[in-house]
C-alpha cells in the first residue's frame, strides 16, 4: 500500500474553509427554502430541472442523471412532489419500464413563488461576496472539480442501481 498524499498546511486550510463554506451555504439555502416556501432544496432542484425541460417533462432516468441522483432517491422525491400535486408521472409509451416526470401547473406556480427568494439568497450569500474576477475563477474551479467527480459519481450511481435491481432477484426462491 502506498503512502497517503497528506495535505500541506495550505491545502488543509483551503480544504477546511471550502468544506465549511459549502456546508454553511447549503444549510442557509436549505433553511431559506424551507422557511419561505416549505420545500427542501432537493425538491426545488427537481422542479427547476423539469421547468427547463422541453414540455416541462423528463424521463425519470434522465431526471436522475440531470440531478446527479440515483433513480430510487429521485423516485422517492418525485413521489413526494406528486403528493403535493406539483409533479405527475406518466407512462412511457415506447418503453413500458420507463416513465416521465411532468411538472404540473401547480408545481410551476410553486417554483415561481419560491424562485425570487431563493435567487436573492444565492446572490446575497455567494455572488455579493465576490468580485467579478472571483466569480469567473469560482466557475472555472467548480467546473474542474465537477469534471473530476462526474465519472466517479456515475460509477457509484451505476453500482447502486445495479444493486437495487439485483435485490428483488435475490429474494426469489432458488430453483434446483
Amino acid at each position: 500500500m502506498s503512502e497517503p498524499r497528506w495535505l500541506t498546511d495550505e491545502e488543509q486550510r483551503v480544504w477546511r474553509a471550502y468544506a465549511q463554506a459549502s456546508s454553511l451555504l447549503h444549510a442557509h439555502l436549505e433553511g431559506q427554502l424551507q422557511h419561505e416556501s416549505g420545500m427542501p432544496h432537493t425538491y426545488y432542484e427537481v422542479l427547476v430541472a423539469l421547468s427547463e425541460a422541453e414540455g416541462r417533462r423528463l424521463r425519470m432516468s434522465e431526471l436522475a442523471s440531470v440531478r446527479g441522483s440515483s433513480r430510487s432517491r429521485l423516485s422517492h422525491a418525485v413521489a413526494r412532489l406528486e403528493a403535493k400535486g406539483w409533479v405527475q408521472r406518466e407512462s412511457c409509451p415506447t418503453d413500458k419500464r420507463g416513465s416521465w416526470a411532468v411538472l404540473t401547473d401547480s408545481g410551476f406556480a410553486a417554483l415561481e413563488e419560491a424562485a425570487p427568494g431563493h435567487v436573492e439568497a444565492v446572490r446575497e450569500t455567494l455572488f455579493d461576496q465576490l468580485s467579478a474576477e472571483q466569480v469567473r475563477q469560482l466557475g472555472e474551479i467548480s467546473e474542474a472539480i465537477l469534471a473530476g467527480l462526474r465519472p466517479k459519481c456515475q460509477a457509484v450511481r451505476e453500482a447502486e442501481e445495479a444493486a437495487e435491481l439485483a435485490a428483488p432477484l435475490a429474494e426469489l426462491p432458488k430453483s434446483g
